[in-house]
């Protein structure tokens, strides 16, 4: 017994100090996690190496190095361009005295009724300060801010191409420390948890890089002060599930009612088409999940925000589909593999099941007795229409995907 506490408590103990190392080392383990699930995104861009002549693997390492130098120099002026169009919206609206509204709209209003709306500048004078020199400190933050996530991008960057190289040594490292007949199924649940998270980040990226890109140029189009800034943001947005629409369309509507009415109506109707369309036509097509919990990705996604902020509420989706691969390869598909698989061993178990009725004492219950007679029934009426129609045998794969 007192083996039996110490065991326990030593278990306790143990997870303790796991927990408060994990939560000591939170950036590391956070670059570490982002490093795998972005290792399982381009895993398929590797296995495209594999079994080709050594000079088309060259050509396509270079055409990868090419696209990520792209994207990489795309983001840097993206960037810049977005901090100075912030910049000069602070600029101009610190010193916009006057409502720029349609004739027809100031015509209508009664001039008493104006008053009691705020000049531009007033909000922004109340958050900032009376002087606009005020700004340059936010804009010195955000580029400070930048060159963190850039550094932290390009170490996420190299250890997913690590983990990538050295994938088949690691997998033999952490196999080697379970039991052997539990190494197979260990193997088939990472390769689906890496094979669903790996279609959902490519999917996710892509689809967010469409909405960035359509949002910037149609906004451009329409005269917005702040199209590749607000571009941006629709990108970074549309990685956030159930608010990444309000915090797409708001920042749309506040910067465009800033310059005009007009462009604040056109933007913000813009926004809500290519919204509505990218949802209707292109995600299914780019986003086939096969593993969806909004219930469980909200959970998450208020627990992880409240711990690692916007990081949290990006990667709560991802994290919410391994629990749900997990469950179901852990306690359903266990459970389920526990059930008969032919007519014979249902039989057997319900002779066990007699027997160990006859030991009770008699008269048996009527319940039990009746539930047991209608059971022996409808196995005998089943027979005849199962020998006929002979199904394979119960597998994994008759299991509900979701």
């Amino acid at each position: 017994m007192i083996k039996k506490f110490v065991r326990i408590g030593v278990g306790v103990l143990t997870t303790i100090l796991v927990l408060m190392a994990v939560w000591y080392f939170r950036i590391v383990v956070t670059y570490v996690l982002i490093s795998l699930l972005f290792a399982a995104s381009i895993r398929s861009l590797f296995t495209r190496l594999v079994g080709i002549r050594l000079f088309s693997r060259i050509l396509w390492i270079l055409a990868y190095s090419l696209v990520v130098l792209g994207l990489l120099i795309a983001v840097y002026f993206a960037v810049q361009a977005s901090v100075a169009e912030l910049s000069n919206l602070t600029q101009g609206v610190s010193m916009q005295d006057q409502l720029t509204l349609p004739v027809w709209i100031q015509t209508s209003l009664k001039k008493t009724r104006l008053t009691w709306v705020p000049f531009p500048n007033v909000p922004l004078q109340m958050v900032i300060g009376p002087y606009e020199e005020q700004i340059l400190p936010v804009l010195l933050d955000v580029a400070q801010n930048f060159g963190g996530m850039m550094t932290a991008g390009a170490i996420i960057l190299i250890l997913s191409i690590y983990w990538n190289a050295s994938k088949v040594h690691y997998e033999r490292l952490w196999l080697s420390l379970l039991p052997s007949d539990k190494r197979k199924r260990a193997r088939d649940i990472w390769e689906t948890i890496e094979y669903e998270i790996g279609d959902y980040i490519r999917g996710q990226g892509l689809l967010s890089l469409l909405i960035g890109v359509c949002l910037g140029i149609g906004f451009w189009i329409f005269g917005s002060p702040s199209p590749v800034f607000l571009g941006l943001i629709g990108t970074l947005a549309s990685l956030m599930p159930f608010i990444g629409w309000l915090l797409i369309i708001i920042p749309t509507v506040i910067i465009g009612l800033l310059t005009s009415l007009e462009i604040a109506i056109l933007t913000g109707i813009y926004s809500i088409v290519v919204l509505i369309v990218v949802s209707i036509w292109i995600k299914p097509k780019l986003l086939k999940r096969r593993w969806d919990g909004p219930i469980l990705t909200l959970i998450l996604m208020i627990a992880l925000a409240d711990v690692f902020g916007i990081v949290g509420i990006i990667v709560a989706p991802a994290i919410s589909a391994i629990c749900l691969i997990l469950w179901n390869r852990l306690i359903v598909h266990r459970a389920a593999s526990d059930a008969p698989t032919d007519l014979s061993d249902l039989k057997k178990r319900i002779e066990k099941i007699n027997q160990s009725i006859e030991t009770l004492e008699k008269p048996h219950p009527p319940l039990i007795v009746h539930s047991m007679e209608r059971i022996s029934k409808l196995i005998n009426e089943a027979e005849p229409i199962i020998s006929k129609n002979q199904h394979p045998e119960f597998s994994e794969t008759h299991l509900p995907s979701n």
